[in-house]
């Protein structure tokens, strides 16, 4: 039989392996001691880890063109079962003497099923179909010298799983993460990453709130991500570890470790791009100490190769804090978001990063700043830069909509906003005082004022700028605070945003639409926001610069439209107040918004440009600017005029029925949307401040089926008209 292999193994060109395999296989047998059997896997190793190194080194797609001989056939004859026999062999025997396993065989083995994984994606998939093994996996990892190489697979076949695995199915977890150090403890967040988060949510603003609605009824019970991060909860100092994992500075990393864990960090990174930040960094610190003295002056005058290890270590520090961020960002978002947001106070998550700002987060010298990238969050880009979206995005989640977000100032910075409300004589937000002094940021200044710093210095298309908006805008969601804005408006924020929109010619539609919504969010009922306006916008040019921004997209600008309407008609309230009198007259936003033939206009379009097969989370704001409009109206018993005027478009348009029923269709789909019982109304209850009721009782009375009441859309469609496509809506 050797013969013959032998004879077919040259015109197959299998270089051997199936020989090899069979050897290796007849030497290790259970009661064998496995020393020859890991010299033939030494040799096998080789000729496969060649063959991955020129896959990962080659242009992905034409190394998925080209053919891997080697690991398939090694695949091909049984090698791969092989290998998972035999380091699961150690949990099935029941023999009093457990073979012994040295580790650098496990190594050994662990790296050629990697390999194997890399080149032929058929490996992974069979791995990942083995419970058992894939929870085995897990248990590997208790020891030090095969973690690299047992979480560089786990990680692959998580990749690939159909199933999301159950993290409570490994055993003996909590002990297994508590036996991890800080380092460890950091890979394994990568790997968390991937059991945490809900599948395909990367892109929830564009799924159809029709679909999404459908597939919430089909699956009301937590989904297995869910139950995940409620079992990573659960593991006692594991939030902890992680907040210190997140703030520890680079020289609190061991160093003792460092060089040895480089080796295995080639094997750990598959692409070149963390070299080429390593090296530019290294040049750029480079120049930059040739021109002024760095921070540390000790770094700048040690020649370029001493100094590399330094940058290595901050590319490796961020490249750790990247997973650790997600993992918290990601819980911080889910159901258990309380319990999360109380841990992270109290470990003091936010004054650790405040105290990292400016040496490791924005950090002077990053090339990265100038890279213009979309909103996705797996773009492949540098440490650096995946680091800082990171941070922007933790700290919008930690903001939102929670009392915490006082965290982000300082002392100084709590008492300038209680001076604000005393000044103005309005009570103090009811979280500033609840606030725990102990807890907030210390330093110069508070992470949020950090932020709005860099931000101004941004290029105009940098997409950091679409992440701070929105960080800074979660700051200032909710309830309107007047101290929170005027606390912003002081520090030049409005015409900051304003040079971005009018001055900067800035195009990104990301961009754009993250600081029309931060406008809208620092102007809504501000009486100094609009004089501020004013003072900026001061010629009909850049007016209508603005205005042919905000026409340009309503979708990205409704937002904006909204607070508009809302503060005009809160202003005209208040004819007593002297200051509002004079800016009413003054403003020309206001004045524009104050005709009505301007609001109009924007109805028409903001139900013109929706419907329901097309309502997407990031488009619905549209359905409920068209209905503040209307609400506002109602109140001044003008809704027959606006209803009347939307009839007159249609028969201008020589399109009879067609807004009338359009809308009809959107109020009916916004009454099963909002009054489902899990939605939450308090956020539009908050940003408008309108009571929900008065929403609900506006769109009932829209859909009215009298056709003798003024206020119903039916009465101003013509019978022959009338809807249309009913049935669309029909379940």
């Amino acid at each position: 039989f050797g013969g013959l292999l032998q004879e077919r193994d040259k015109r197959a060109k299998w270089h051997g392996i199936p020989t090899l395999l069979q050897r290796l296989y007849e030497s290790s047998h259970p009661n064998s001691d496995l020393s020859h059997a890991h010299s033939f896997l030494k040799v096998l190793s080789s000729q496969l880890s060649m063959e991955a190194m020129s896959f990962v080194t080659e242009d992905r797609k034409t190394a998925q063109e080209s053919t891997f001989p080697n690991t398939y056939t090694f695949d091909l004859f049984g090698g791969v079962n092989l290998l998972v026999e035999l380091l699961m062999r150690p949990t099935l025997t029941m023999q009093k003497k457990k073979a012994n396993m040295n580790d650098d065989l496990v190594k050994d083995c662990l790296s050629v099923l990697y390999n194997c994984c890399i080149c032929t994606e058929g490996v992974t998939k069979s791995l990942a179909a083995r419970d058992d093994f894939v929870l085995f996996l897990f248990t590997l990892m208790t020891n030090k010298k095969t973690f690299l190489q047992t979480a560089t697979l786990i990680e692959d076949i998580l990749g690939v799983k159909k199933e999301m695995i159950q993290l409570e199915g490994i055993p003996n977890l909590s002990g297994l993460v508590q036996s991890f150090d800080q380092q460890q403890l950091a890979n394994f967040c990568r790997i968390l990453s991937v059991t945490i988060s809900e599948p395909d949510v990367g892109n929830d603003d564009k799924h159809t709130l029709l679909a999404k609605n459908a597939q919430q009824k089909s699956n009301a019970s937590p989904s297995r991500a869910e139950v995940n991060q409620v079992t990573l909860l659960n593991i006692p100092g594991f939030i902890e570890r992680l907040c210190k994992l997140a703030t520890r500075k680079v020289s609190e990393a061991t160093g003792a470790n460092f060089l040895q864990e480089l080796e295995d960090w080639y094997t750990w990174l598959d692409n070149a791009l963390v070299l080429d930040a390593l090296m530019q960094m290294a040049t750029e610190e480079a120049e930059q100490s040739s021109t002024e003295s760095s921070d540390e002056s000790s770094l700048a005058t040690s020649p370029l190769r001493h100094r590399l290890p330094q940058s290595m270590k901050i590319v490796h520090e961020i490249m750790y804090k990247v997973e650790v961020l997600y993992v918290l960002c990601v819980l911080l978002m889910g159901r258990q978001r309380n319990q999360v947001h109380k841990m992270l106070a109290e470990f003091r998550l936010i004054p650790g990063l405040n105290n990292l700002f400016d040496k490791l987060i924005w950090r002077k010298y990053t090339a990265s700043n100038h890279v213009v990238h979309g909103q996705n969050e797996n773009c492949d880009c540098s440490p650096e830069i995946s680091f800082k979206i990171q941070f922007l995005r933790l700290l919008q989640s930690f903001s939102d909509h929670h009392e915490n977000k006082y965290l982000l100032l300082n002392s100084q910075e709590l008492n300038e906003l209680s001076a604000i409300s005393m000044k103005a004589n309005i009570p103090e937000v009811e979280a500033l005082v609840n606030t725990d002094r102990s807890l907030v940021c210390d330093g110069k200044k508070g992470l949020l004022t950090r932020l709005l710093t860099v931000m101004k210095r941004e290029p105009p298309d940098s997409s950091f700028r679409f992440w701070q908006a929105r960080a800074v805008e979660s700051f200032l969601r909710g309830a309107t605070s007047y101290a929170d804005q005027m606390f912003l408006l002081k520090r030049g924020l409005l015409e900051h945003i304003l040079f971005c929109i009018i001055d900067s010619g800035c195009t990104s539609r990301d961009v754009l639409q993250s600081y029309f919504d931060l406008l809208g969010e620092l102007m809504k009922f501000n009486i100094d926001a609009f004089k501020r306006f004013n003072k900026y916008v001061n010629t009909p040019e850049k007016f209508q610069t603005f205005l042919t921004q905000i026409n340009s997209s309503l979708v990205d600008s409704n937002m904006l439209v909204r607070c508009i309407v809302l503060s005009l008609d809160r202003f005209e309230s208040q004819t007593e107040d002297v200051k509002v009198v004079e800016v009413l007259s003054e403003c020309c936003l206001l004045s524009y918004m104050a005709r009505v033939e301007n609001r109009l206009a924007f109805l028409f379009r903001l139900i013109n440009i929706i419907n329901v097969q097309t309502l997407t989370q990031e488009n619905v704001s549209c359905l409920n600017t068209s209905l503040v409009i209307l609400m506002l109206a109602r109140r001044k018993a003008k809704l027959p005029f606006y209803l009347n005027a939307l009839r007159e478009k249609e028969y201008a348009e020589k399109y009879p029925g067609c807004l009338l029923n359009n809308f009809h269709n959107l109020l009916r789909f916004w009454q099963r949307h909002y009054l489902n019982k899990d939605k939450d109304s308090t956020c539009l209850e908050n940003s408008s401040c309108i009571p929900f009721s008065y929403w609900k009782e506006t769109v009932s009375v829209l859909l009215g089926s009298d056709r003798t009441s003024l206020c119903a859309i039916a009465s101003y469609i013509d019978e022959p008209y009338m809807d249309l496509d009913r049935d669309l809506l029909e379940d």
